[in-house]
């Protein structure tokens, strides 16, 4: 079993918990994680959209923050010391790892088989119509998601997709820009109209719907498939995560990540490659820090917040509101503004004040 993990590998535990691998800095020895699945018997959830059947098992889907109450109070043991933060994470140690899957590994074995349901086919099709466009190849994909783990349903189940590495995005973006521009194209935006967010539940407050729909559009990786065989149209989402040669495990024991505050500021991005990646890193130029909080030395904004991914682009003016961190490391200290799962989740936001090309 290799123990080699990066974003979105998938973690099996003794008790069948299924965990996702959550960024790319871990202390030794252990994982972060989030927790995704759990079997039905040592916990059910009463929301119908959770329940998963493999077989036999049945699972149910953690929301929001049920996977971490879930394991505080029943498995507390799948928490990891953060040394940075002088705090305990969700996490798994190495000795309780007794399984692993690899999304990568996994879409080459739906590739390479013979699709025999609706949803391997559209998996299919929707494979060889960028591969054909793009010069991608199966080794640059993964799945993540029900499909990774055998849960889905050919009928209901979406097309979770990962892309591995920054410049195979690019082509994939600039190939689904090209799709969707095309009117018989089968894959098209999932946010070109107002649809995508009818009946949407938002909790936001200084993020409205329609800001979000104009985020959401330019990603272009949120897409929708349309089944000329099966009738059905099927969300298609791509997921970045860094290829290896990529990734650099910035966990030290020798740095502190100190809580300061709460700040709202105007920011230029002056570095935007660490934006498609979870977490999302952007590098900064500040404009203006707004309110009372002062702080000289802002230099970035690291996002765990999906919404925030892929948010803004070089060169970019954005506003930011969230938690100010300090940073202390061995060699320089700076501060952050980090969006991240907390108390005050729904009052942070990062978005777009002026794009390069039109200045608004």
């Amino acid at each position: 079993m290799s123990l080699k993990l990066r974003d979105r590998d998938a973690i099996i535990t003794g008790d069948k918990i299924i965990f996702r691998v959550f960024g790319y800095s871990h202390p030794p020895n252990a994982y972060v994680c989030d927790a995704e699945y759990a079997p039905a018997a040592i916990y059910r959830s009463r929301d119908p959209k959770a329940f998963r059947s493999q077989g036999k098992q049945t699972y149910y889907k953690f929301y929001a923050d049920e996977g971490l109450r879930f394991l505080q109070k029943k498995y507390p043991w799948y928490t990891v010391w953060y040394e940075p933060l002088q705090e305990r994470l969700v996490g798994v140690q190495r000795q309780h790892i007794t399984e692993t899957r690899k999304p990568g590994e996994r879409f080459r074995q739906l590739i390479e088989k013979q699709a025999d349901d609706d949803l391997l086919e559209a998996l299919h099709k929707v494979f060889n119509l960028i591969t054909r466009r793009s010069k991608l190849s199966e080794d640059d994909f993964g799945v993540f998601g029900s499909l990774l783990h055998g849960f889905y349903h050919p009928k209901f189940s979406d097309l979770d997709l990962i892309v591995y590495g920054g410049e195979r995005l690019r082509r994939l973006c600039e190939t689904l820009g090209e799709l969707y521009r095309e009117r018989d194209s089968p894959l098209r935006n999932e946010f070109k109209g107002e649809d995508a967010i009818q009946g949407k539940h938002w909790k936001f407050v200084n993020y409205s719907l329609k800001e979000y729909l104009w985020h959401q559009r330019r990603k272009t990786t949120y897409a929708l498939f349309v089944d000329g065989k099966g009738g059905r149209v099927i969300k298609t989402e791509f997921e970045p995560v860094k290829d290896w040669k990529e990734i650099c495990n910035e966990y030290n024991l020798d740095t502190r990540i100190v809580k300061t505050g709460w700040i709202r500021a105007i920011a230029r991005i002056a570095d935007d490659r660490d934006a498609p990646f979870i977490p999302s890193i952007y590098q900064i130029e500040p404009i203006k820090i707004l309110g009372e909080m002062r702080v000289e030395d802002l230099q970035r904004i690291v996002s765990y917040v999906e919404e925030f991914r892929m948010q803004a682009k070089r060169g970019e003016e954005v506003y930011v509101e969230g938690n100010l961190e300090h940073v202390i490391t061995s060699t320089k200290a700076f501060h952050q503004v980090t969006l991240t799962y907390g108390l005050r989740y729904y009052e942070q936001t990062l978005k777009v004040l002026k794009t390069r090309n039109t200045g608004s």
